[in-house]
């Protein structure tokens, strides 16, 4: 816990009064079918440990939810506190990857056990258990009805969509807390992108509650799980190849930062100004992720660089200036062979175009610049600017701007400069990576600043 802000202590304390007050009323309340309760923490916690079965080939990745339609069974099956009593083992067996491990899994299983809570509570307000019929198995069930479809689906995807706001709400507090993200950034597109998984798990669980009330009973619930189990299979192929990916684009950011010392961090800040401006462009997420990865890898080619030049106080000679200019084709010759990179390797190319077909490699102008590539190109000399180098000190952030919309319609295209200052006017700039002193990070603002004159730039 030394390790994490005062903040996200207080959160994380608060989380696990929370659970702890909403399973509770499960110890004390002789309705409980604590069969029902047993069985189905002992499946959330098998589900959670077969995470780790050789069958998968490896480790499930983590947030994948083996448990979940486990988790959702039990709000279908059990009162609200149970339910969120038979979310605990789960959550305290998860896999984490990072320290501290058991903070990690009591901050999981408190999670778990108050959106089960909040998932129970919904499901009952719209009688989701007058849906299920059955003939009971360990809890209440209603003799002799059969279950109740379509309506069935109602209450039930209710329920998963109140357990994917509750986690998602606390995943995003926990990311603004712990990290120090602005709270905007931390919960921005966590509820989209997590809605679909929750409700398919919400519809396994549904299904696993609905064999579990019928006559054959648990038996039957437990091949429920199994398409769950197929699709965890195919997700973490998916993962581990998306992996070994980050891997290969971590290296070989690495190596450009080992040899030029004074641009160390400017990578991945040059990726999340682009994905800044992609976001604000309304490019969908694949493409953003490409955007990213091309502002991340946009330098590699300073590999084929000798580093007397990269590491040279002062100015450079025309000579000089000349062979760095030679980068992005070096870059573009390195990637050419990376399939997964896409429309990236045509950003690394073609980075330091100019709208006005006065830059280089190719000396393409206007719409001939690769979408990507305008957008990099913007990135890339915001944080230049931005950013202490061997000839020159940081601007400040106003300053940055003013000189990239000074430039539009010259060096840049305007409208990728325009959707950056609109994205820091709104967001701020709050850079992930501050391997600089002197990166600066601004606050949104609501006007633009006087221009500046000299013109940034990445090379």
């Amino acid at each position: 816990m030394r390790v994490l802000p005062p903040g996200a202590r207080a959160l994380i304390l608060c989380a696990v009064l929370a659970a702890c007050a909403c399973a509770a009323p499960a110890l004390t309340d002789p309705g409980t079918p604590w069969p029902a309760v047993a069985l189905l923490c002992a499946l959330c916690l098998g589900c959670e440990l077969l995470a780790d079965c050789r069958l998968l080939g490896g480790r499930v990745p983590g947030g994948t939810g083996a448990f979940f339609p486990v988790v959702l069974a039990a709000v279908f099956l059990l009162p609200p506190s149970a339910a969120a009593l038979a979310a605990l083992p789960g959550g305290l067996a998860a896999g984490v990857a990072q320290r501290p491990v058991w903070v990690r899994r009591t901050w999981h299983a408190a999670q778990q056990a108050c959106a089960a809570w909040a998932a129970g509570q919904a499901y009952r307000l719209l009688d989701g258990p007058a849906t299920l019929g059955g003939a009971g198995s360990g809890a209440a069930g209603y003799p002799g009805r059969v279950a109740d479809f379509p309506y069935a689906v109602v209450p039930a995807g209710a329920a998963a969509v109140a357990f994917c706001l509750v986690i998602t709400a606390l995943d995003g507090a926990v990311l603004a807390t712990a990290e120090h993200r602005p709270a905007v950034t931390a919960w921005r597109g966590l509820p989209a992108r997590s809605l679909s998984p929750y409700c398919v798990h919400g519809l396994a669980g549904l299904m696993t509650a609905v064999m579990w009330r019928s006559p054959y009973g648990v038996p039957a619930a437990l091949p429920a799980l199994l398409p769950m189990y197929i699709s965890s299979w195919v997700f973490a192929q998916y993962t581990r190849e998306r992996t070994a990916h980050q891997a290969t684009i971590r290296a070989l950011v690495q190596a450009v930062d080992i040899k030029d010392r004074y641009t160390r961090g400017h990578s991945e800040r040059v990726g999340q100004a682009s994905a800044m401006i992609a976001r604000e462009l309304g490019m969908a997420d694949d493409r953003m992720e490409v955007v990213r990865i091309a502002g991340i890898l946009h330098d590699v080619g300073k590999l084929g660089v000798p580093t007397r030049l990269l590491r040279k106080d002062g100015p450079l000679t025309p000579e000089e200036r000349k062979v760095i200019e030679l980068h992005p084709e070096y870059g573009h010759e390195m990637v050419r062979g990376i399939g997964f990179l896409g429309e990236a390797r045509s950003a690394i190319l073609h980075h330091h175009e100019r709208v006005d077909g006065s830059g280089y490699p190719y000396g393409l102008a206007g719409e001939q610049i690769p979408v990507l590539a305008r957008v990099v190109a913007v990135a890339d000399s915001f944080d230049a600017m931005t950013s202490t180098r061997s000839y020159s000190r940081a601007r400040p952030v106003p300053v940055a701007l003013a000189e990239l919309e000074r430039c539009a319609g010259a060096q840049f295209d305007p409208a990728m400069v325009r959707a950056l200052v609109d994205a820091i006017g709104r967001h701020g700039w709050h850079p992930v990576v501050t391997s600089d002193d002197d990166v600066q990070v601004a606050a949104p603002r609501s006007s633009a600043p006087a221009p500046a004159r000299g013109a940034g730039s990445g090379a």
